[in-house]
C-alpha cells in the first residue's frame, strides 16, 4: 500500500511537471511570437487565435487539452481510476500554476476540458458542447468557459459520474479564479470577442 501511494505521488508530480510545459509559449516560439507580449499576455488557445494563426491556435487548444487526457489514461492504465483522478488535478494545476514560467500559467479551460474527456467522457462531451453553444451565442470564449465549468459538475452528476464531484468542483473553482479579470470585463462590457485580434 505504502508504494502504491508512493507511485501515485511521483506519478502527480511527473503530471504536474510536464503539464507545467506552456504548449502556447512553444507553439509561438516556433512562428517567432513570444505569446506572452501579445493580447491578453495569456498562454493559452484563446490569446494564440488572436495572433490570427487558426492552426496555432488549434494545435494549442489539442496541446493543452492532452495534458490532463495523457495524465488521466496513463494514471488509471499504470495505477488505478483514484490515481487518474489525482493525476488530472496535477496535471491541471501544472498548466495554472507552471514551475517553468514562476507559476504563471494559462487559464485551464482546455485543460479542464481533456482531464474530464479523459476521466468520464459523455460528461466531457456535454461540457465542451456547452461550451460550443455559448460561444457561438456570445462569441466570448471566457464566458463560454466559465459556463461549462459551472455546469460539468451537473452533467457528471446526471451522466452517473458523481464520483468525480468533488475534483470537479476544485477544478471549476479554480477556472473561475483565474478568469476574474475576465468576470470584471464581462461585467462592464469590455470582454474582447472570440476571433478579435
Amino acid at each position: 500500500m505504502a508504494l502504491l501511494g508512493q507511485s501515485v505521488l511521483a506519478w502527480s508530480l511527473f503530471a504536474y511537471l510536464v503539464a507545467a510545459i506552456p504548449m502556447g509559449v512553444l507553439v509561438g516560439l516556433v512562428r517567432g511570437v513570444d505569446i506572452r507580449r501579445l493580447g491578453s499576455g495569456n498562454i493559452g488557445a484563446t490569446n494564440v487565435l488572436r495572433t490570427g494563426n487558426k492552426g496555432a491556435a488549434f494545435a494549442t487548444l489539442l496541446l493543452d487539452g492532452g495534458k490532463g487526457a495523457l495524465a488521466v489514461m496513463i494514471a488509471r492504465c499504470l495505477l488505478a481510476e483514484d490515481a487518474a483522478q489525482l493525476a488530472g488535478l496535477a496535471a491541471f494545476v501544472g498548466h495554472l500554476f507552471p514551475v517553468w514560467l514562476g507559476f504563471k500559467g494559462g487559464k485551464g479551460v482546455a485543460t479542464f476540458l481533456g482531464t474530464l474527456l479523459a476521466l468520464a467522457w459523455p460528461a466531457g462531451l456535454a461540457a465542451c458542447a456547452t461550451w460550443a453553444v455559448v460561444a457561438l451565442v456570445t462569441r466570448i470564449s471566457s464566458l463560454s468557459a466559465l459556463v461549462a465549468a459551472a455546469l460539468a459538475v451537473v452533467w457528471a452528476a446526471l451522466l452517473g459520474h458523481g464520483d468525480l464531484t468533488f475534483l470537479i468542483v476544485a477544478m471549476a473553482t479554480l477556472v473561475f479564479y483565474k478568469h476574474l479579470p475576465n468576470i470584471a470585463r464581462i461585467q462592464a462590457g469590455t470582454e474582447p470577442r472570440i476571433g478579435q485580434k
